[in-house]
């Protein structure tokens, strides 16, 4: 296999729900269900993929409280590099709904200050050469986001293929954004976009067209991958032709952190070298074996190959 690391935001995900409707202001209401756990998009990656027996790297930081320490407990060895900033650990509160959507509320903590020096401190890009790097949070990590040109001219020089999902802007899909955003997928040999992204992005409403018109502006033999959910996945790949999969039907507990699930399982068989439409099946079955287990099962290391049942 080919060496895989993830960088960018590692945070508290505190899940309740569901909710409806939603409450109003001064009221209480009980839920049935209650979870703490590591989040953000990188620890949703790297749970998985620890979960799966994969190899792999981890470059993120954390706040200097009892939160930060428990995401470096949750990683093991692989956060003893790992930045301590000053700043309170960010905390994302997740309200799910019956329909398995939800809400989040997050504080701005320490994601902010995660920088490319970070990132240095815990990857080294010898170690790293002929694999791929999972850039994520792009709208949360200011410090790193705004050294994203240097970032790239690293990972070319060492023959690393970035994996770009930039996650959701705090700001929405503005003007800027978007040219921030097809800016660094010039750079990038593999997008990871839900079908919202990928249709915003291209000004195109058929998610198939729209993959195509992003993959044009991408470096030769890149791979555009749009999630679709319960529609399964599709694929435009090096050869320019679509792959695509159905999801399997599962009974869905909660969503956060699927495309995340998603992104590890179809890069761990991408750099096992598996054909573009092994990758989209791992990337289906797993994240929804995630979605509908409590507590969430990612399967075993055997999982990237058995179908969920």
């Amino acid at each position: 296999m080919r060496p895989l690391a993830v960088i960018g935001n590692v945070n508290v995900d505190l899940i309740l729900g569901p909710a409806a409707p939603w409450p109003k202001a001064g009221t209480e209401i009980i839920v049935d269900h209650d979870e703490l756990r590591v989040g953000g998009a990188a620890g949703n990656s790297a749970l998985a993929w620890q979960a799966l027996g994969v190899e792999f790297e981890i470059a993120a930081n954390i706040g200097s409280d009892q939160f930060g320490r428990w995401l470096s407990e949750a990683f093991g060895h692989h956060s003893d590099k790992w930045p301590v900033r000053p700043e309170k650990t960010t905390l994302s509160v997740g309200i799910t709904h019956p329909d398995g959507e939800r809400t989040f509320f997050t504080t701005r903590g320490h994601l902010p200050r995660f920088s490319l020096a970070d990132v240095f401190a815990v990857i080294e890009g010898a170690r790293l050469q002929g694999g791929y790097a999972l850039l994520c949070g792009s709208f949360l990590t200011d410090d790193l986001t705004a050294d994203y040109d240097a970032f790239f001219d690293w990972a070319d020089s060492n023959r690393i293929t970035v994996a770009l999902d930039t996650g959701w802007p705090l700001d929405g899909w503005t003007d800027e954004n978007c040219a921030a955003t097809r800016a660094w997928l010039s750079r990038s040999g593999v997008a990871l976009l839900n079908e919202v992204e990928s249709t915003t992005l291209a000004g195109i409403a058929d998610p198939i067209e729209a993959a195509r018109h992003i993959r044009s502006h991408m470096p030769e033999g890149a791979i555009v991958v749009v999630k679709r959910g319960p529609d399964g996945a599709l694929a435009i790949g090096p050869d320019g032709n679509l792959v695509s999969v159905a999801a399997p039907a599962v009974e869905v507990v909660d969503t956060i952190g699927a495309g995340d699930v998603f992104n590890a399982a179809f890069l761990a068989a991408l750099a096992s070298d598996e054909p573009l439409v092994s990758c989209l099946m791992a990337g289906t079955e797993v994240a929804s074996r995630a979605i509908s287990t409590l507590p969430r099962n990612y399967g075993g290391p055997t999982s990237l190959q058995e179908p969920v049942r």
